[in-house]
């Protein structure tokens, strides 16, 4: 009331100092549009009064803060320091209540720390806002912008609160920014005496020691920092650094960290090159490949392997062919025995570059090397396989990729194993003369290994006699069938019946000399040839029958039989026989008997030659008798009637017509017929 009194007497005098008094009063009493009323009318004065207009600035930045610009209410009290800093001091003290100072300073440090930072930029909507509703000193508040301004914002709030640390650290990056190192070096010390594991100041001091040139006290201050385990202050810190300094800071950790990593490699010096390149990287913005490269391999030596994929992703995410991020998280699935990751890593590294991965495979420990060559060797093989069998390359995949880890593996470890893949690859792709070339090269021009010989046979097979071919083919057959069929994928149709007809004579000679074992080559290869050919499925299981391999010759029988519909009835009368044969050796009586059976409905003459022949009709009447007496019991008396009158027709039994007797008693009652 004594202020609108005052000021509705004629006289003005004291007009702006009564209209900042009114507006303290307004707020005070929760009257916060009168008083910004008050406040404006003497900011907006066309011949203002400094220190009222100090009231004023510090008056309506009070008001801003209720209406959450706090933006604008750095910006006013920023605009009061630069008019007279003691007085703002002042102003504050004597009318900013002090249950609101708190909040007041903590608001001045965020603005005035994110002013630093460049999160405030000139021409946005706050400054332009400013501009349009504040009428004095629209030159100082450009200044808002640079450091001094927040320098003058950092020196009020230590004057209101000399014990405040963040005060202190915000007027340090101030002077830093203004060029004034020196004194913000002396600033950061003095605070770094009274606490000193405060980590933010430990990081400033840091940079200004190796800006200074001081690398030994740089080096103590960061060695500081990492016991403590706070890097996270780092991040405000590169905000407010300069670009040659950031780059400085990046240079030094990453030479500090090789430095170490150069000397002991035990888990704590590892640990603080981890820490000096977390430092890097962050000073590089968040992405320095060199750093994250080599923190994934200390990680990855720590046994974090988890993290180290994590700094390989990142590098990859920037660049998905970097060959050393693909081979190093290859190396650390590897080490996870996470093979299918492990091998598309490196598979995808060495597309990118083979000349890099190779030397890095062969710097792993001999374990390792042949869990990655056998990784490799099982997927290239595989892939391979199924490329021969669709005639199409599965996935992403293509014969250049093929050739390029078959090459590779042939580099990394000269085992048989990768030049017979490598030959086979170069096959595929039609580069027949270089397979040949490459296979005498490494097995010479008579390899004693069976896989190279059929391969040489193979590769030789358009200028020899497919007799000659055979041999070698029918070597391997007698070992592994499924190679033998992979290779034939490279003979044409017509070779390979020629190639089957010569096997099978050859095969059929073996066997009237009695060598079975070598026979059994033969006939294999003409099976595979022939593509499971029946007349060959025959000798092959009369071959292996004997050499008393009955389920292998039982298998092929089978076969034989499920491809009867063409067959005339004595044909497949005698398969039914073998198969009886076969199956009375492996003690399957039953279904012995029920093939002997089909036999006599098919050709009764000549089952019943054959079954003289072999196994003799007294042993095989027995056992018609055994399975009929069998059926018998179960009161299955039709089957065991079946069965009975079958034996009978093999040989006349007395077993066989006692039991046909009693069949006749126990069905007295019914007709079984």
């Amino acid at each position: 009331d004594m202020c609108e009194q005052l000021l509705a007497a004629e006289q003005s005098t004291y007009h702006n100092t009564l209209l900042a008094l009114r507006g303290f009063c307004s707020l005070h009493a929760q009257n916060h549009h009168g008083a910004l009323q008050d406040f404006q009318r003497v900011i907006e004065h066309e011949s203002p009064h400094p220190s009222s207009c100090i009231k004023a600035l510090c008056g309506r930045g009070l008001i801003r803060i209720s209406g959450g610009s706090n933006y604008l209410t750095a910006l006013d009290y920023i605009t009061a320091c630069q008019l007279k800093l003691d007085e703002t001091i002042f102003t504050i003290k004597s009318y900013v209540p002090w249950n609101q100072r708190g909040l007041l300073l903590k608001v001045l440090q965020e603005e005035g720390q994110m002013m630093l930072q460049k999160k405030r930029y000139p021409g946005g909507s706050s400054f332009s806002f400013q501009k349009k509703q504040t009428g004095l000193c629209t030159s100082l508040t450009l200044k808002v912008f640079y450091a001094p301004g927040v320098f003058q914002l950092a020196s009020l709030l230590v004057e209101l609160d000399s014990s405040d640390e963040a005060s202190r650290i915000l007027c340090a990056d101030a002077l830093y920014q203004m060029g004034r190192g020196e004194e913000a070096h002396e600033m950061l010390s003095l605070a770094l005496s009274r606490n000193p594991q405060r980590a933010p100041v430990l990081a400033r001091l840091a940079l200004l020691q190796l800006k200074r040139g001081s690398v030994y006290d740089g080096n103590q201050l960061l060695r500081r920092l990492i016991r403590i385990g706070d890097s996270s202050c780092l991040l405000p810190v590169l905000d407010i650094f300069q670009d040659e300094d950031r780059k400085l800071l990046q240079r030094h950790c990453r030479w500090r960290a090789l430095a170490i990593l150069k000397g002991k490699q035990e888990a704590a010096a590892i640990k603080e090159a981890i820490a000096h390149l977390s430092f890097a990287i962050l000073a590089a913005g968040g992405y320095a490949e060199d750093c994250l490269l080599t923190r994934a391999r200390c990680y990855g030596r720590l046994g974090q392997m988890k993290t180290a994929i994590f700094d390989f992703n990142a590098v990859l995410k920037e660049d998905p062919r970097n060959v050393q991020a693909l081979s190093g998280r290859g190396f650390v699935h590897l080490a996870l025995r996470q093979q299918k990751e492990a091998v598309q890593d490196l598979i995808s590294a060495l597309k990118v570059e083979a000349g890099a991965v190779i030397p890095a495979i062969l710097s792993l420990k001999p374990e390792a090397q042949g869990l990655v060559t056998g990784w490799l060797l099982q997927h290239g093989r595989a892939t391979l396989s199924e490329l021969m069998a669709t005639k199409d390359v599965p996935g992403e995949e293509t014969l250049g990729d093929l050739l390029t880890m078959a090459k590779a593996l042939t580099k990394i470890c000269r085992a048989a194993q990768h030049h017979i893949f490598y030959t086979d690859v170069l096959m595929a792709n039609g580069e027949h003369q270089e397979a040949l070339k490459h296979l005498q090269e490494a097995f010479g021009h008579c390899p004693a290994e069976d896989t190279a010989r059929a391969r040489l046979a193979v590769l030789q097979l358009q200028g020899r006699n497919v007799a000659g071919a055979a041999a070698p083919l029918s070597v391997l057959a007698r070992r592994d069938e499924k190679d033998v069929a992979f290779l034939l994928n490279f003979v044409d149709t017509k070779k390979q019946q020629h190639l089957a007809q010569a096997a099978a004579q050859e095969g059929k000679v073996l066997m009237k000399g009695h060598n079975h074992q070598q026979a059994l080559g033969y006939h294999s290869l003409a099976v595979l040839a022939s593509r499971a050919n029946p007349r060959y499925l025959r000798h092959r299981a009369a071959c292996l029958m004997h050499l008393k391999k009955y389920e292998k010759a039982l298998k092929d029988m089978e076969k034989v039989i499920q491809g009867h519909g063409c067959n005339s009835p004595k044909t497949q009368a005698g398969d039914h026989c073998c198969q009886g044969f076969l199956l009375l050796a492996l003690a399957r009586e039953e279904a012995a008997v029920q093939h002997y059976m089909q036999a006599l409905q098919l050709d009764e003459p000549l089952a019943l030659g054959t079954i003289s022949e072999c196994p003799g009709r007294e042993s095989l009447t027995q056992t018609f008798h055994k399975i009929a007496q069998y059926n018998f019991e179960k009161q299955r008396y039709e089957e065991a009637w079946k069965i009975t009158d079958y034996g009978l027709k093999i040989g006349k039994s007395s077993d066989l017509q006692k039991l046909k007797a009693r069949l006749k008693r126990e069905a007295s009652s019914c007709s079984i017929h």
